[in-house]
């Protein structure tokens, strides 16, 4: 073996290996095991969210997989509608064309074009992290199979009457001119305004005050042009009055109605609202239960219509209310409206006053500007009915979520669900299976020719298909059944579905979860007929963020990218990568100077597995996962720990007798104890894994390797190699140990830390009597509790709490560890004097001791420092080690300067003057001192009162 670690020399080479001999692929006679993989986007890479979700997923897959199970691990990639299409939008842009120059067809082979050049990022980087996904088995939402699947799945929803077209308030970002879903809507914190806006009361009423208006408060005043009514409390007495009287709109000069509503807040503003249903989520509810117009005065651009479009509840079109608007405003943007539209009621004497007010803007994830609700025609799920059997399923635990709690969080979003719009304005994407005739009739199927026959059209009947295509997490709601297959009934469908665990953040739990049991629960049936349910588990974790709980994101500058661990990034590419596409001078100055603060050096290359094995002990069954470098590089020292000691073990057994040919052995008490330890650690992380706890797993095989099996094991063999006068079957017996239960550590690990251990695992298997032609699908340790020797744990414990009791005097007297000293020990019971008489070899090796000697009762006793074993003391004579006087003459000196110090301290914070007026950070830093001082001076005294009893 060489030396040193070095990750980057093994890591790339056995992955290749192992995807060439088709190791990922489904194998063994177990039961089948399937995990899809979440569809990470083909315009992304990866980030720190991936990799953890990466490194959760493999670890569990590969230990089915060495448990015997027939594993699939589904990969596949989403084709991201929105983004891929910006993508290749701003690619032409830079080239001075536009999508609508080329045209649809044209538009979408470029679109596969940059598909076919980009798109297998993603699955490089997902190489590099070792995962072991089928790759054989590799699926893209707009590959043909899939695309045939969602095509059945809205046809099939469409004839069962789940899905509609309607006309409804949507999310519509006005610059890509399409419906977004509620998780591309990012809401931003901004300083904002909230207008008092005088309405006139009709027909001369007047308030309970004698006012002939309302005022009404709004942050959104260039929407009052589409206002239908003015809400009030039902209980609030200031106009309970005016309930079914109405106002004469300003500007408009509509006459709407007064409406009463507990939507309204009594006590925000004047308890009087403006009800805008064409324009506000809530106002829409009101405007349902009110049957309130729907008026939608904005283009799809956020400009103002030179006529109002006017619609029923129903979204048929409204055509008795007046359409008209001021034509002033006609054409201009919504902001440039808002101005002349304040300006117009400050003119008019309604303009009540302006607050200054504190708001939450959505803006559209990608393109940046502020999203509107409106009113538009787009296709729906109903979700009510599909809800029902999907609640049920996770209430009878047919589907559980780890950790429980979260299925509260998915019951209430099922419990209040809302239908789903399904439709985007876009051009990438599954196109959706509908035409239009000349006459607005809408026809749905597979293909035209289908539509055509099944509805009796002849050629002459001209038909259209729908221009928009489907939100990508329709797509993707089909994924654990449309990678296997379907609609096809093939033998993976039949063996791998459904699915066994799904691993995914908390975020996505409405967006993607929920709509993968709704949509599999009504559109598959399991083996017996019965609606298929898509996962039996969902393991949710939480957010990666930085190590001071906040979320990375590229204005914060705490974006790390997994493979930048990995592979290492120099200080001034990594300063570039943060900075890159930054608009702002002073924030990109500021992301610069924290980088080179954190990361002066820039970040080493800590290998595949370190980063896994951090990944895996922080994936506890809270919410937020706080990253820390520090941990990598902890477990990077930990995989140098496991190489280290396989060389030694390596030294101590090649071209030896290592037991494998069935030579007689003889196991001494360290290796009866390590190997009883093996037993507990096995049975500890087996548990850890079943129960989704592989931040437990990943500290049991931690704990087992450094402490116990390297710290202990590795030292306690020694004596017994290295004595010339034990017997060869007890040196077989060492060796033996020692390089099965390495080989057992390794198997143990590798779900975790593939690369290092199946490196390892190669050289040592002929020693350890192992056989096969990769660890992959070696067999996963199995605990055996017959193997569990507890005179051996008990002996042990009792061997590593004497050597601790040296070594604790050792450092508290400043004895060398080179220096052997003598050992006296008393009130020892029967086996205490046993146990000395048994491991003196062990005692004197790793204790550094040069004779250990029992006293009688009455034996004089000489000065001597003093550790407690049970009931028995060890003595450690301190004649020739210390001079008594002195060195209580030493300490008593320091005692004193630290008093002094105290005194001192505690007189200036006693001081109201210095406490009042120095920096609360210096006061606290006195304050620091203070308690470090005093805490200093209390080992000082024990420490005398230590050396004054000897």
């Amino acid at each position: 073996m060489e030396k040193t670690y070095q990750p980057h020399s093994i890591e790339k080479q056995w992955y290749q290996t192992w995807e060439e001999k088709g190791y990922f692929k489904p194998s063994g006679e177990g039961d089948p095991y399937c995990i899809v993989i979440p569809p990470p986007n083909v315009t992304g890479s990866l980030h720190m969210g991936h990799g953890f979700n990466n490194a959760v997923m493999d670890a569990l897959i590969r230990f089915q997989r060495m448990s015997g199970k027939d594993t699939l691990w589904q990969m596949g990639t989403d084709h991201a509608g929105i983004a891929t299409q910006m993508v290749v939008e701003r690619r032409l842009g830079a080239e001075g064309v536009t999508r609508h120059d080329l045209g649809r067809d044209a538009f979408l082979n470029k679109v596969w074009e940059w598909k076919a050049e980009s798109g297998g990022t993603i699955t490089r980087q997902i190489r590099r992290l070792g995962s072991s996904v089928d790759w054989s088995r590799e699926r893209f939402t707009m590959d043909e199979g899939l695309s045939t699947a969602v095509q059945e799945a809205f046809v099939r929803l469409h004839e069962d009457g789940l899905i509609y077209r309607g006309k409804r308030l949507v999310n519509w970002d006005p610059k890509l001119h399409t419906a977004i879903s509620d998780l591309e809507v990012e809401n931003h914190d901004e300083k904002g305004f909230l207008w008092n806006l005088r309405y006139p009361l009709a027909d001369g009423a007047t308030t309970a005050d004698g006012k002939n208006y309302l005022v009404v408060a709004t942050t959104r005043p260039e929407t009052m042009l589409g206002d239908s009514a003015v809400a009030v409390h039902p209980e609030d007495e200031r106009y309970k009055a005016l309930i079914g009287k109405f106002i004469d709109l300003p500007l408009v000069g509509r006459r709407i109605p007064i409406v009463a509503d507990d939507y309204v807040d009594r006590e925000f503003g004047t308890g009087c609202v403006k009800i805008t249903p064409a324009h506000d989520f809530n106002d829409y509810e009101v405007g349902k239960r009110h049957n309130l117009p729907l008026i939608n005065v904005l283009d799809k651009n956020a400009a103002i219509l030179a006529e109002a479009q006017v619609f029923n509840l129903d979204g048929s079109v409204n055509s008795e209310l007046d359409r008209t608007l001021p034509a002033e405003y006609a054409n201009l943007d919504r902001y440039e409206a808002r101005k002349l539209i304040v300006a117009a009621f400050e003119t008019g004497d309604l303009l009540e006053k302006i607050d200054d007010h504190a708001l939450k803007v959505p803006r559209g994830d990608r393109s940046g500007v502020v999203v509107e609700p409106w009113l538009t025609d787009q296709w729906y799920v109903s979700t009510k009915p599909l809800a029902e059997p999907a609640i049920a399923a996770v209430e009878d635990g047919r589907i559980q979520f780890v950790p429980k709690q979260y299925e509260n969080m998915y019951f209430s979003w099922m419990r209040d669900i809302q239908d789903w719009c399904i439709s985007r304005q876009l051009w990438w994407g599954h196109r959706i299976p509908a035409w239009y005739d000349n006459a607005g009739n809408v026809y749905v199927g597979r293909n035209e020719a289908e539509v055509r026959e099944k509805h009796q059209l002849g050629n002459d009947v001209s038909l259209r298909q729908d221009e928009d295509v489907l939100d990508t997490w329709f797509s993707s709601g089909l994924w654990t059944f449309s990678t296997l297959g379907w609609p096809e009934q093939n033998e993976f469908l039949k063996k791998f579905h459904p699915t066994n665990v799904l691993v995914t953040g908390f975020d996505i739990i409405f967006f993607w979860v929920a709509r993968m049991i709704m949509l599999t629960m009504h559109l598959v049936k399991d083996n017996n007929g019965n609606a298929a349910i898509p996962f039996e588990t969902v393991y949710v974790h939480g957010l990666v963020r930085d190590g001071q709980g906040q979320k990375m994101s590229k204005s914060k500058g705490n974006v790390l990218d997994p493979l930048d661990i990995i592979d290492g990034i120099d200080l001034e590419t990594l300063v570039q990568k943060r900075t890159f596409g930054l608009m702002n001078p002073k924030d990109a100055a500021k992301i610069e100077k924290q980088t080179r603060k954190e990361f002066p050096e820039g970040i080493q290359a800590y290998g595949t597995d370190a980063l896994r094995f951090t990944f895996c002990s922080l994936a506890s069954t809270g919410r937020d996962i706080k990253f820390d470098m520090g941990r990598v590089e902890g477990y990077r020292n930990f995989c140098n720990k496991i190489w280290n000691a396989t060389r030694y073990v390596l030294m101590q057994c090649e071209e030896q007798d290592c037991g494998q040919n069935g030579s007689a052995f003889e196991l001494s008490v360290a290796d009866r104890w390590i190997i009883s330890k093996l037993q507990q650690a096995e049975k500890t992380v087996t548990e850890a894994l079943l129960t989704y706890r592989l931040d437990l797993a990943a500290q049991a095989i931690y704990e087992f390797v450094w402490n116990e099996y390297c710290d202990w094991y590795l030292e306690l063999s020694k004596p017994v190699l290295w004595d010339k006068t034990a017997s060869e079957a007890l040196k077989v017996g060492t060796r033996r140990t020692l390089i099965r239960v390495l080989e057992a550590i390794l198997r143990l690990a590798h779900p975790l830390m593939p690369f290092i251990t199946e490196e390892i695992w190669q050289k040592i298997k002929p020693l350890a009597g192992a056989s096969g032609d990769t660890i992959m699908l070696a067999k996963y340790p199995v605990a055996d509790d017959s193997k569990i020797d507890q005179d051996a744990l008990n002996d042990v414990a009792w061997l590593q709490a004497v050597i601790l009791g040296v070594r604790n005097i050792r450092g508290e007297m400043n004895i060398s560890p080179a220096k052997d000293l003598t050992v006296l020990v008393k009130n020892g019971d029967a086996n205490d004097i046993v146990r000395i008489n048994n491991y003196q070899q062990f005692l004197k090796k790793l204790a550094s001791l040069e004779s250990i000697t029992v006293l009688n009762a009455g034996d004089e006793e000489p000065m001597s420092a003093t550790a407690l074993v049970g009931q028995m003391e060890i003595l450690i004579p301190m004649a020739g080690f210390i001079d008594k006087d002195a060195e209580i003459a030493r300490l008593t000196k320091e005692a004193g300067k630290l008093e002094q110090n105290i005194q001192k301290l505690e007189g200036k914070l006693s001081n109201a003057a210095f406490v009042d007026k120095a920096p609360a950070d210096v006061v606290e830093k006195e304050r620091g001192i203070l308690t470090e001082n005093k805490a200093s001076l209390e080992k000082l005294r024990e420490q005398i009162q230590k050396i004054q009893s000897l």
